[in-house]
């Protein structure tokens, strides 16, 4: 009874059989280019209880592994079969042994099961049973004699290496359970929840000891159970199923092998350690595999998959064994494959195919060359190699379409056919266009798609797909007359190239589903069968056959890269990111073209009735004369016409065809030393052995008493960061002669370990290292491939020693993962990442992580293994929920912050952060927004990135934040930060930001943040930027509201007035009260009653003006109340007294708001503009008295009476109101109130949660107001004015920083959001803020730090030397310099090193600074001599703080040599590029003081005049260096190798500076009055895009997002390059004169340099004569 490799539709036949409807089949998954395998994927639908199959719930896709088929049973079921249900063995009719358990047995086994556990002890009766039973077949296998073991063996072997859930007869239930299981990621929860245990000391089952045994911790040795757990590097296996008459293995699918990984983005395995690390990994698992006696047998790149982060696993399903089991021994030698049913349509479709199961490329090519072979299987065999699958609709076969179908083929006629020259995408789109797109396109390309995408295969089987399908891959909205509904309509549709369905299957044309009409065929076909045949007649032609070679070479071949594709028009559009993994893509097969054919197919191979068609009898088959190579067989001729072909030509073709052939060996590689590899079956009885018994399932109740007193902490004795001593090439050879002679225990093994030779020399060499050819040679001669020759010297070695013609000296796995290859960085990332890899919930995982970080893991591994680590735990982090689980995250995400460099911090842990920020509220981003955190990762970030990256999203938190604790956070860190950030960018970064969301969803925190922030930055703040902003708001609002606006813009315009209105009641409340009447009340109508006199507005804006008003008269006391606010009511009062008629309304947009709302006093509700009499009257009797009210104001009777009438109000005699509602005291949720006697800036700041010491505490401290002391006349508050404006006069930090008075143009000034990459136009106002003498001489170079409050001025120094002065912006002035340089200072760079500081004035000076102190100095020498050596200065040396500390004459050598001209510092790589006065470049090194490489000019091309005069990093990660010459040339430059790209004229005269814009656009200026912006990627020399307008040459500008500032002469020039430009590629500049901000006056001393604040808006501008100038 032998077993069958079965076709894709009978195949799918029996899942649909043997499962329920919610296993559904895919695709068949087959090593063979024919639709036969018994492998398939397939989706489980979890919800078993939906019945329309479109709205099922899909689990996601998994991989059922056939382990037997056969073909008897499936016709004639037997009476006689074995289940295995539930895990345990009923077996049927005669067979001994124990044929039934007991219910307390199955009890027990479902206790295991559900915790679990693999039910080994019911596998171990299931083996005592089956083992009775077991046969062996003996299979003569090419003169190897081969014994295949049935499934017992099989079985044994798969539960004795890893668990299986579900071992037992196809039940949906117990499907689904594991599924679902699987899906929550709780199949292994058991196992970390173990090792989480162990960790606090409490260990209460093996599996954490067993499975850090497994990873490499030696302190449990001795301590492993067998089939306890699964290794991290062996593919998990979900269920091992049996039906009547098929057994199956099911397990995860994954997406990504390493076969096609190495195919479609060999970049994923990034660096030489990821390699490394990946071997490791492999080694590992066949570690555990061979300690178990056993042998893989079948290891190559398709059986190693990968998960998306490229963690590797062993697949049991390939194994030999497994493997070995699925075809009988009459189908594995003769490869035939076979349809179950006798009535399957795959039985003709399929006869004539003449292909094996397996591929042999020479042969193959041979055959199809000669003509043995049709166009169709070689095809076949060409869409396998390069990875393409039957059934997958994103990955399918693809196939040329050779006629337009507009008429019938003809051979003697050049009408229909397709040109097979050009791509089916080049053919649709036409040249025209597809030139246009690789020109204008970001990344040159004509090909934006796949040859062959998911919807145009979806939309070709139609017909044949279920609609679920249809929906999502087509359009989600199903319209079946949308479907091309005849292949001559098809064909001129897509762009996209065939598939073989239309060269064989007639069904393709029928459709299933009603609406949809079948689709038609031309009309010279008479039916689909008809169709079929005259296709594939079109395909196997004498005209196809000559010209298929180009569709090859276009598909397939070398025109799918190099200059070859850009003639072809055939350039891919690259991927986004080359070191992601992709599992598809398009695979170069060919590097040379492909040779034309020679022989044709003759048309009796494919059709079968070649006794009735004139074709058959007309064309003879010719016999090949001999082999492929020496022995060529005789030209097979195309037609009659062309048998006279001469022999110099025919032997032309037989030597292209044999070199094209060998050098494409490499598609047939080798990875076994054996042509057969057999299982060693003695292993089999040690496996027997191996298998839990009853004594040891009891241990796994109960821990082991020898680690009663384990301490988690001493594993980090396995943690090493020291790779010092495993590089070396001595250190592997004397590895290897150790290895040598302990050699290995079976061949079996030893075939392992020559495949994983093969692998790792393919992962280094990008090709397979054997073909059968160099194979064969080898095992004749023993000499190694030369390619061996390319790998690195301790590489070879490793691959030398693992395919050794003698196994027995080839190392074994455990050995090889002791070898010095694997540097102890490799083994700590190993044991740290293993346990994550386990199929647990995240929680689980990141309590792993954390305990093992907090104990110093990361720390003891080092930075650059933590680094390596990141990306495999910082993706938990995300998923943190429950309170345990976000103290955990929390936990990893400092040590990880700790450990991690900067620029790591910015890649990995960076976006995580913003991820959560962004989302809806969860405790993760609570957590993250605490003051302490913000702090740490502020201090790790630096105050740039965190303001770039981090800063706006937790302003974004305030507005429109659904959940009250978030925003409350955010509230807090925004407050906390806002010192530290100083008052301008505080202004543009916090400020603006939430003013500008008035009226958009602001929430309660972000108006009290407002008010927090300034009352932590002082009264002067409040006054000077707070209240001008929102006055400038209201007044704004004031206006639109008398206009006829849309009804959007008005319910806009009120929610911001309320917003505005509650703010000012905060400030009232933190601020003096001479403050209060200075700037509210006392010079200039009150806002609040400005508000009320407003009878457009709604009714809850006037309330809220009401409430505000009387809280602010409560501030200010009574006195002031009936001086001031009293007479501004008065008007108010008479309007109201004397209305007859109710103004004002609710909005309708305010009734279902809920934000205003919460900003309302829900208490007092008024119905009209007369119900402001209830909200004003009697509370300003209760404030000032009812007597004086009354006096002041004459319509108090007819108030009174309102009240009366109205609400019942009347004044008692006892001075209280009648009315029980309490109206004094409005609620208003949002505001904390602050009495007189609290007031105190310093305990404002939240509530003792600060960041720093207030720069402006000085003044803040002195504030004082008066306490129960009123003041009762004019002169006692004229007197109290006077003292608030002596008091603002005072100097203070930022005091030049202006106020917005000046730029209030209604609220067009809101919400300018920070950042460097700004998209709106910047205005500005070319006034100079402040100016201060920087110099006594020319001021040449600035540098700003990053946070924008100290800078760094170069230039002319006191006795005409070099200095540099470093400046505190807040009170502009110079706390300390450096005086050490002999010249005038021309560049300065801040170092990212601890401080440093790099300033240059021919040599460069390396100095502290902080301190001063000169640390290196360097210079170069004009001789070609060797590098010289660093000047190092001791720290006994004296300070550089005061001027001529430095000896004149101590530097004087450094001058001997050429000169450095200017200078770039490369954070990325803490590397400094100084430019040379002869043209050449120099590195240097700052963190290991020490001069690198030197790339020279050529004397010859430049003359001495063409110094070095800007230099400019630009291109992704800074791959490119743009040096600008004095001669008005640039030069681009590869970073790696110094090579030259491009050398172009720029300008025409001293190119004084070079900007990045961004990867590849260049922006340079020159003397000669022009500024150009350059595309790196087009021709240099023929762009044009040139900016003029300065009458002086440009001296220096400064980038600001899309916008470029430039100075020249005296003026300054503000342009955005986002603006097209004019007909020649010219744009104007109109440059402008600075003028001073407080006097109006001209600037004019000439501008020599510029550099931009892009947090503060702010522009540092450096003049001629010394000067240093704040601008705006």
């Amino acid at each position: 009874m032998g077993t069958v490799t079965p076709c894709f539709e009978c195949l799918d036949r029996r899942i649909r059989s043997e499962f329920s409807d919610e296993v559904v089949f895919r695709y068949g998954v087959s090593d063979s280019p024919l639709p036969f395998g018994s492998s398939a994927v397939v989706e489980i639908y979890v919800n078993r209880e939906v019945v329309d199959t479109t709205s099922y719930d899909v689990s996601g896709q998994f991989m059922l592994v056939g382990l037997s088929v056969n073909k008897e049973r499936f016709a004639d079921a037997d009476d006689g079969y074995s289940t295995l249900e539930n895990g345990l063995v009923t077996l049927v009719n005669g067979l001994q042994g124990k044929d039934s358990i007991t219910p307390l047995e199955q009890g027990q086994y479902q206790r295991e099961l559900d915790v679990g556990i693999q039910a080994d002890k019911t596998s171990s009766s299931l083996n005592d049973s089956l083992c009775e039973r077991e046969t062996l077949e003996a299979v003569d296998h090419g003169g190897l004699s081969i014994s295949y073991c049935e499934h017992p063996s099989c079985f044994r072997m798969i539960s004795a290496l890893t668990p299986v859930p579900y071992i037992g007869r196809i039940s949906y239930i117990a499907i689904r359970d594991v599924v679902s299981k699987f899906l929550a990621g709780s199949t292994e929860d058991e196992v970390i929840s173990s090792i989480n245990l162990l960790a606090e000391g409490k260990i209460n089952r093996v599996y954490g000891v067993n499975f850090l045994n497994l990873v490499g911790f030696s302190t449990f040795d001795g301590t492993n159970l067998t089939g306890t757990v699964r290794h991290p590097n062996i593919c998990p296996i979900l269920c091992l199923l049996e039906s009547r008459d098929s057994r199956y293995l099911l397990q995860p699918k994954f997406q990504y092998t390493l076969e096609n990984v190495m195919q479609y983005s060999p970049k994923a395995l990034q660096s030489d350690w990821h390699i490394r690390l990946f071997m490791y990994q492999i080694l590992s698992a066949l570690a555990y595999i061979h300690g178990l006696g056993a042998s893989h047998g079948n290891i190559r790149p398709s059986t190693i998959l990968l998960t998306d982060s490229c963690w590797p696993l062993l697949s049991i399903g390939d194994m030999f064994l497994v493997r070995c089991n699925l075809r009988s021994a009459k189908s594995a030698s003769s490869g035939k494959p076979c349809c179950l049913m006798d009535y399957c349509p795959c039985q003709t479709i399929y006869s004539d195919l003449k292909l094996s199961l397996s591929i042999d490329w020479p042969s193959d090519f041979k055959r199809w060359w000669t003509g043995e072979m049709s166009n169709y299987e070689y095809l076949l065999v060409l869409n396998k190699l390069a990875g393409r699958r039957w059934g997958d609709h994103t990955f399918h076969t693809v196939m040329p379409w050779v006629i337009d179908f507009n008429v019938k083929p003809d051979e003697n006629s050049t009408a229909g056919w397709r040109d097979l020259s050009k791509s089916k995408w080049r053919l649709a789109k036409g040249d025209e266009q597809l030139d246009f797109t690789y020109s204008t396109s970001e990344f040159p390309h004509h090909v934006s798609d796949e040859c062959l995408s998911e919807l145009a295969v979806c939309s070709y089987k139609a017909r044949r797909l279920p609609l679920n399908i249809l929906r999502s891959a087509v359009r989600s909205v199903y319209e079946p007359n949308e479907y091309p509904s005849s292949m001559q309509r098809l064909y001129q549709w897509t762009p996209d190239e065939c598939i073989p369905e239309f060269y064989t299957d007639p069904r393709i044309f029928v459709s299933r589903h009603s609406e949809m009409s079948d689709l038609a065929v031309p009309s010279w076909a008479a039916s689909p069968e008809e169709f079929i045949i005259l296709h594939r007649d079109a395909l196997e032609s004498v005209h196809v056959s000559r010209q298929i070679h180009h569709w090859i070479d276009i598909t397939f071949g070398y025109k799918l890269s190099g200059q070859a594709s850009i003639e072809a028009k055939n350039v891919m559009l690259p991927t986004s990111d080359p070191s992601m993994p992709k599992s598809i893509g398009r695979r170069q097969l060919f590097t040379r073209p492909h040779p034309i054919r020679r022989g044709v197919t003759t048309h009796s191979r494919y059709h079968h009735d070649g006794a009735s068609c004139a074709r058959c009898q007309d064309v003879h088959e010719s016999k090949a004369a001999a082999n492929m190579g020496s022995d060529i067989i005789s030209p097979l001729h195309f037609a009659p016409k062309d048998n006279l072909i001469s022999e110099t030509s025919y032997m032309e073709d037989i030597e292209e065809a044999t070199l094209f052939s060998e050098n494409s060996n490499c598609l047939n590689p080798i990875y076994s030393y054996r042509e057969s590899s057999a299982e060693n079956f003695s292993s089999l009885e040690y496996l027997k052995n191996k298998h839990l018994d009853k004594k040891v399932l009891e241990q796994l109740d109960g821990a082991p008493s020898v680690l009663s007193d384990f301490d988690f902490g001493c594993l980090l004795e396995y943690f090493e960061a020291d790779d010092s001593l495993s590089m070396g090439f001595q250190e592997i050879l004397l590895w290897r002669q150790k290895s040598s002679a302990l050699g290995i225990s079976s061949q079996e093994q030893a075939d392992d370990i020559f495949a994983v030779g093969c692998i790792l020399a393919e992962l280094y060499l990008e090709r397979p290292l054997f073909d059968p050819i160099s194979l064969a040679a080898y095992k004749e001669t023993g000499i190694v491939p030369g390619v061996l020759q390319e790998l690195p010297s301790h590489v070879a070695l490793l691959v030398e020693a693992s395919i050794d013609k003698d196994w027995k000296r080839r190392p074994s796995a455990k050995c090889f993962l002791e070898s010095p290859y694997f540097p102890p960085t490799v083994r700590s990332a190993y044991i740290f990442l293993a346990p994550l890899q386990l199929l647990s919930k995240s929680g689980y995982r990141l309590q792993y992580v954390a305990k093992l970080a907090s104990e110093g893991a990361l720390k003891a591994m080092g930075t650059f293994a933590a680094e390596m680590c990141a990306p495999h735990c910082l993706h938990l982090i995300a998923s943190a929920a429950s309170d345990v689980e976000t103290e955990s995250a929390m936990h990893v995400l400092k040590e990880f912050l700790k450990c991690l460099s900067m620029q790591a911090i910015k890649a990995l842990i960076l976006p995580i952060i913003q991820k959560i920020l962004q989302a809806e509220y969860s405790l993760m981003k609570v957590s993250l927004l605490q003051v302490s955190f913000v702090r740490d990762l502020w201090k790790k970030l630096g105050k740039q990135t965190y303001l770039e990256k981090v800063h706006s999203l937790i302003v974004q938190n305030l507005c429109n934040s659904p959940n009250k604790i978030s925003a409350s956070a955010a509230s807090v860190v925004l407050i906390g930060s806002s010192d530290e950030l100083g008052i301008p960018i505080t202004v543009h970064q916090a400020i603006l930001p939430l003013i500008h969301s008035f009226g958009k969803g602001l929430s309660a925190d972000g108006i009290d943040a407002l008010v927090r922030i300034g009352a932590l930055l002082g009264e002067n703040f409040i006054v000077k930027q707070l209240l001008p902003l929102v006055r400038s708001v209201v007044l704004s609002c004031i206006n639109i509201s008398q206009m006829n606006k849309p009804e959007p813009q008005q319910s806009w315009n009120v929610l911001t007035l309320i917003d505005s209105l509650s703010t000012l009641d905060g400030l009232v409340s933190v601020l003096p009260v001479e403050v209060i009447l200075k700037e509210l009340i006392q010079d200039q109508v009150c806002l609040h009653v400005k508000v009320l006199r407003q009878i457009q507005l709604d009714l809850r804006v006037t309330q809220v003006a009401a409430t505000t008003l009387v809280a602010l008269s409560q501030r200010i006391g009574p006195d002031l109340t009936s001086l001031y606010v009293l007479p501004q009511l008065i008007e108010l009062f008479a309007e109201l007294a004397f209305s007859q008629v109710a103004f004002g309304e609710f909005g309708p947009s305010l009734r279902s708001s809920k934000i205003s709302k919460l900003k309302l006093d829900e208490d007092v509700k008024i119905e009209d503009r007369k119900d402001i009499v209830l909200l004003l009257y009697p509370s300003l009797a209760s404030i000032i008295g009812i007597e004086k009210l009354r006096q002041c104001c004459s319509t108090w009777f007819l108030l009174e009476q309102i009240l009366q009438r109205r609400h019942n109000w009347k004044w008692e005699s006892s001075g209280e109101t009648s009315r029980s509602v309490d109206i004094m005291n409005p609620q208003r949720v949002h505001i904390i109130k602050y009495s007189s006697s609290d007031y105190n800036p310093a305990k404002l700041l939240l509530n003792g949660v600060g960041w720093s010491i207030p720069q402006s505490q000085g003044v803040k401290s002195g504030l004082t107001v008066t306490n129960g002391k009123q003041l009762n006349d004019r002169e006692q508050v004229a007197s109290i004015n006077s003292s608030v404006i002596s008091n603002f006069g005072n100097q203070e930090p930022w005091f030049w920083f202006p106020g917005p008075d000046a730029d209030m143009e209604g609220p067009d000034f809101l919400g300018r959001g920070g950042g460097q990459k700004d998209e709106v136009p910047w205005k500005i106002k070319a006034s100079v803020l402040y100016s201060a003498r920087a110099h006594p001489g020319a001021l040449r170079t600035l540098a700003v730090c990053h946070d924008e409050c100290t800078i760094f001025t170069g230039g002319v120094g006191p006795g005409f030397k070099g200095s540099v002065q470093k400046w505190e912006l807040p009170k502009v002035n110079c706390i300390s310099g450096y005086y050490g340089h002999d010249e005038v200072v021309n560049a300065i760079n801040i170092l990212s090193v601890s401080g440093r500081v790099a300033s240059c004035d021919g040599t460069i000076h390396i100095w502290n600074g902080q301190t001063g102190k000169l640390i290196a100095v360097y210079a170069d020498s004009s001789t070609n001599s060797p590098l010289q050596t660093t000047a190092k200065i001791t720290t006994e040396q004296t300070s550089m703080l005061m001027p001529n500390a430095l000896s004149g004459g101590m530097l004087s050598n450094a001058f001997s040599g050429s000169l450095y001209t200017c200078m770039h510092y490369l954070e990325s790589d803490e590397k400094l590029i100084a430019g040379m006065g002869n043209g050449s470049l120099r590195f240097i090194d700052v963190v290991q003081d020490r001069k690198l490489h030197l790339w020279k000019s050529d004397s010859a091309e430049y003359s001495f005049s063409s110094l070095v005069s800007a230099i400019c990093p630009c291109g992704s990660s800074s791959s490119w260096i743009v040096a600008g010459l004095s001669s008005g040339q640039c030069r681009l430059l590869d970073a790696r190798s110094g090579n030259i790209i491009a050398f172009w004229r720029a300008h025409d005269g001293y190119i004084t500076k070079l900007a990045s814009l961004e990867d590849h656009l260049l922006v340079s200026s020159s003397l000669d009055k022009t500024l150009r912006v350059w595309d790196l990627r087009g021709n240099l020399a023929t762009q044009s895009n040139i900016f003029r307008g300065h009458s002086d040459g440009i001296s220096s500008f400064s980038l600001w997002g899309q916008d470029v500032i430039s100075v020249s002469g005296h003026k300054i020039a503000l342009t955005s390059l986002s603006r097209s430009t004019s007909e020649g590629g010219q744009q104007r500049l109109f440059p402008q004169k600075l003028y001073s901000a407080d006097r109006g006056t001209r600037n004019l001393s000439v501008l020599s340099t510029i550099s931009v604040l892009p947090f503060s808006r702010l522009l540092l501008v450096g003049t001629e004569d010394g000067y240093l100038k704040i601008c705006c």
